[in-house]
């Protein structure tokens, strides 16, 4: 059975393509239409189909619209109802009714009866529950909001869901966590992963308030009601700079979610007997948290779907539907689903651009050897990342013995300089470095303690509470990256690279040859890689460089 699915309802509109169980190709539509997110999560942008990213997953596959057996479309509305106080709400449940003839006229060929909706939030605990290795397990889904729910409990048998409890609006950690992130000064449903680097910068002074109002209730569900953060600070203007009460209600509100978090787990854990849970759902991007589960629930293994936002909806439900159609799905191979192109193809892109590059036997070797003397690389190479964490496919990679690298990175990329930048490092010499979550972690998903020996050796990825979130790497996994490492290692007797993501601050991750060469072009990088290709900022401009 050939199954596509289909992200569109709120944001990270996204697409991927299940064949006979077996994950094909996903991604988001951002990384084509250059727009972060895709669009914004307003009732207005309902109707707006991840058409790119649809058509490109149906020419990976050498597919017409028509050689489609189901369309699985992330969101039931017959199970929805409009929002409480939103005159507008309504307009995303009439698209969303509307979604089957949108995609028919997007997709020409392709029969509307083909459509299938799939409850959102059963979408986001398959794309968990069934593209992870692990077999039958419980599965943990919380975001901000689906059809009339924030939350979902339940367990995976055979492919088949059965839902344990379910949290009816409008209680919702998600957007609790979202109204935080607009009081701070950011953007709402798009800059959560500030709120917690934020809290690493505060103490949790008001945890015992947050405690009273927002809390487990005992039944799989929870107690999360909108709050008035005036209350404890007012609103922060982002002026670039951080810290004192806005700090403090960012950690106050962190350590809350981490403990809900860690009591539904529990409660679940108690229900199931399960060995391994899954998690889904933005909330699980939340990678303090996620290490807190890992350390503190009964839980003996936790594996969170990599891209766990609503971009991770349309794999869901596309493995969903392949499951109810009695196929077993596979695991998902890996987060790489999206774009790749030859060595050849990658080539002639630089000449057409008239950029000089090289092709060196010893691609790591020269890498390594610019790393070494402080230089900073745009790493593009295989097939792009599925969801918001770069995994050494589209990376910026930096030296980590540089403390000043923190504030270089977050400099070249336009970021807050509060926000940390993340390790790679090679799988089996992650656990003398570091402890306190699981290894292997190749998603980037958890954050672990950096051993006191290490902390002065890599500081420029040791977060201000002595953290880091890792990336571990072998050769299954990654040859190429697992090569850099070793050769920086040789060169350096450190094992660990810096990995931020390829783009600069508001932009979506590169995904294109030619996204790399703009950003090469207009940030402070030293060097290009492309696939095995080389370009040397000292080439292009005569200038002085660690190149």
């Amino acid at each position: 059975m050939r199954v596509i699915g289909v992200n569109a309802i709120f944001h990270d509109p996204s697409a991927a393509l299940v064949i006979d169980g077996q994950t094909v190709a996903a991604a988001e539509e951002e990384r084509f239409s250059r727009r972060k997110h895709g669009k914004r999560p307003v009732p207005f942008s309902a109707w707006e189909l991840p058409e790119l990213s649809l058509r490109w997953c149906l020419a990976e596959a050498g597919l017409k619209p028509s050689d489609i057996d189901v369309v699985a479309y992330s969101f039931d509305p017959a199970l929805a109802e409009p929002v409480a106080g939103d005159p507008w709400d309504h307009l995303r449940l009439t698209y969303a009714e509307r979604a089957p003839h949108f995609l028919a006229s997007a997709l020409p060929g392709l029969d509307p009866e083909q459509v299938r909706f799939v409850p959102h939030h059963v979408a986001h605990a398959a794309s968990a529950g069934l593209a992870s290795p692990h077999g039958d397990c419980s599965v943990l889904v919380l975001d901000g909001r689906g059809e009339r729910a924030s939350h979902l409990a339940g367990r995976y048998r055979n492919g088949h869901l059965d839902t344990l409890a379910a949290q009816a609006l409008p209680h919702s950690l998600g957007l609790v966590y979202e109204s935080l992130t607009e009081h701070l000064g950011f953007l709402r449903s798009s800059d959560e992963f500030k709120v917690m680097a934020l809290a690493s910068y505060g103490k949790p002074r008001w945890l015992e308030e947050m405690r009273e109002l927002i809390r487990a209730d005992g039944e799989g569900g929870f107690v999360a009601p909108t709050l008035d953060w005036n209350r404890w600070a007012p609103p922060r203007v982002d002026d670039g700079s951080w810290g004192g009460e806005h700090a403090d209600l960012a950690a106050s509100v962190q350590a809350r979610l981490e403990e809900v978090l860690v009591d539904l787990a529990t409660w679940l854990h108690a229900q199931t007997g399960d060995r391994v849970l899954t998690m889904a759902g933005g909330t699980a991007l939340n990678c303090v948290a996620n290490s807190r589960i890992w350390r503190e629930s009964p839980f003996e293994e936790v594996w969170v779907q990599p891209a766990a936002g609503d971009a991770g909806t349309s794999l869901g439900a596309a493995l969903q539907v392949s499951a109810d159609g009695g196929e077993v799905p596979a695991p998902m191979p890996t987060a790489a689903l999206g774009r790749s192109w030859t060595d050849d193809e990658l080539a002639a892109w630089l000449r057409r651009a008239a950029v000089p590059f090289t092709t060196p036997p010893d691609l790591a070797g020269e890498v390594a050897d610019v790393l070494a003397r402080n230089g900073v690389i745009a790493w593009f190479d295989g097939r792009s990342e599925y969801g918001p964490r770069a995994l050494g496919r589209r990376s910026l990679i930096a030296n980590p013995t540089v403390a000043d690298n923190l504030e270089r990175l977050n400099d070249v990329k336009g970021r807050e300089q509060f926000r940390p930048v993340a390790p790679m490092v090679l799988a089996d010499r992650a656990p003398e470095i570091f402890s306190g979550g699981p290894i292997p972690s190749p998603y980037m998903l958890f954050v672990h303690d950096v051993a006191p020996a290490w902390r002065d050796r890599i500081p420029a990825v040791v977060h201000v509470d002595g953290t880091a979130r890792i990336q571990t790497v072998d050769d299954a996994t990654n040859p190429g990256i697992a090569g850099l490492l070793r050769a920086f290692e040789r060169r350096t007797g450190v094992p660990v690279v810096i990995n931020t993501s390829l783009n600069t601050a508001g932009r979506p991750m590169v995904d294109d040859p030619r996204d790399a060469l703009e950003l090469f072009g207009s940030a402070p990088v030293d060097l290009l890689v492309l696939g095995p290709h080389l370009v040397r900022r000292s080439q292009m401009t005569g200038a002085g460089a660690p190149a």
